[in-house]
């Protein structure tokens, strides 16, 4: 068989205002202040634990990273997150490109989501030109400041658009420096500009609903926030603009910054809401990073964490916080959770919705 890769710069892409959005902000978006959803006492419970551990965290200036994945976002929760990033109780906030494109079209469209069955069948799933270009946009600038996928589209929603030299800069800088660590993204930047009509100088995109978005929240209260996408994972794929060179380099600052904040993790606690995937794939990878580099120091590795995950899935009916269960046991081959379970520290599993956890655990920080 000879077969030939796709040719994506034919792809058709269309204005996102004409996609049938699924979501809008008006009707997803929970106020911190308001009572939170009641839950079952035992999980209240749960929630109290957790609560304290973070509480103690913060006393100490150990770590709290938040992994989520997309629901988390589109469940409603980016002002309650924006007012526990204002009280310094979370110190770093990861998603993946599912989480960062919906965060981005809340912000600047005030809706988000489609049916991906029927658009799928149309050819028109994720063909939609502005979410693709202007996340590339922002892309491509940060990778001129040598930014990652977190920061740059948190800075390109908070202040409303980016800036891409001149051409003929782009050219210059990379004949008089070849070996200069921004060239790849400086000749990136110019084969945008050739080839895919991203124009020199300032691109002004208003965003009208910057308090929809955690990014760019993030990036007000300087919490790092980092992106951890999968090349062909997102819709933004779906783009002739589409560079997944571009993509990885973001992720790849993106990656290493998580382990910076890892690095923290020493009495730490570790939330991972709603991501069965990115979450445990990422955190594992991170935290033997940081165990390396500390053996060679000298160092111990990280201990006396906590880690507690908060999905909607049964978790099979077994302690986690007792450690893995056995291969017999059905409970062994979730992933999610079993990943986490071998971290260190003491893992919990709380069977919850996303969204009912984050709102009451703000309001247990809140009073404890």
């Amino acid at each position: 068989m000879n077969t030939m890769p796709l040719d994506l710069g034919r792809l058709n892409v269309r204005p996102l205002v004409e996609r049938d959005s699924l979501s809008c902000i008006e009707d997803i978006l929970l106020s911190p202040d308001a009572p939170p959803a009641a839950c079952p006492e035992l999980v209240l419970d749960q929630i109290r634990q957790c609560a304290a551990q973070v509480v103690e965290a913060r006393k100490n200036g150990a770590g709290v990273i938040l992994i989520h994945g997309a629901h988390l976002l589109r469940n409603g929760t980016a002002r309650i997150l924006g007012r526990m990033m204002e009280r310094g109780w979370i110190t770093h906030l990861a998603t993946n490109g599912a989480g960062a494109i919906h965060d981005w079209e809340y912000a600047w469209l005030g809706r988000s989501t489609e049916c991906v069955r029927a658009n799928v069948a149309t050819g028109t799933f994720g063909s939609w030109d502005e979410t693709g270009r202007n996340i590339h946009l922002a892309l491509l600038a940060g990778g001129l400041r040598d930014e990652g996928y977190g920061r740059a589209l948190g800075r390109f929603i908070a202040e409303d658009g980016a800036t891409i030299p001149p051409a003929q800069e782009l050219e210059e800088a990379i004949r008089s420096d070849p070996a200069h660590r921004l060239t790849p993204a400086r000749a990136d930047a110019l084969l945008a500009i050739l080839q895919h009509g991203i124009a020199s100088g300032r691109t002004t995109v208003t965003h009208n609903w910057k308090d929809a978005s955690i990014l760019a929240q993030a990036f007000g209260y300087q919490v790092p926030m980092t992106v951890h996408p999968g090349i062909g994972y997102d819709i933004i794929a779906n783009h002739p603009i589409f560079n997944g060179a571009v993509i990885g380099r973001a992720a790849t600052h993106d990656f290493r910054l998580i382990g910076g904040s890892v690095e923290t993790l020493d009495g730490g606690v570790v939330l991972s809401i709603g991501s069965a995937v990115m979450g445990p794939q990422v955190f594992e990878k991170s935290l033997s990073c940081v165990n390396n580099l500390r053996l060679q120091d000298g160092r111990p590795i990280v201990a006396g964490h906590s880690i507690h995950v908060i999905d909607l899935q049964d978790g099979g009916g077994w302690d986690w916080s007792r450690g893995e269960p056995p291969k017999t046991n059905p409970a062994y081959y979730l992933r999610f959770c079993k990943s986490y379970a071998r971290m260190g520290g003491e893992m919990h599993y709380l069977q919850c919705d996303n969204a009912v956890f984050l709102h009451n655990l703000y309001h247990q920080v809140l009073q404890a």
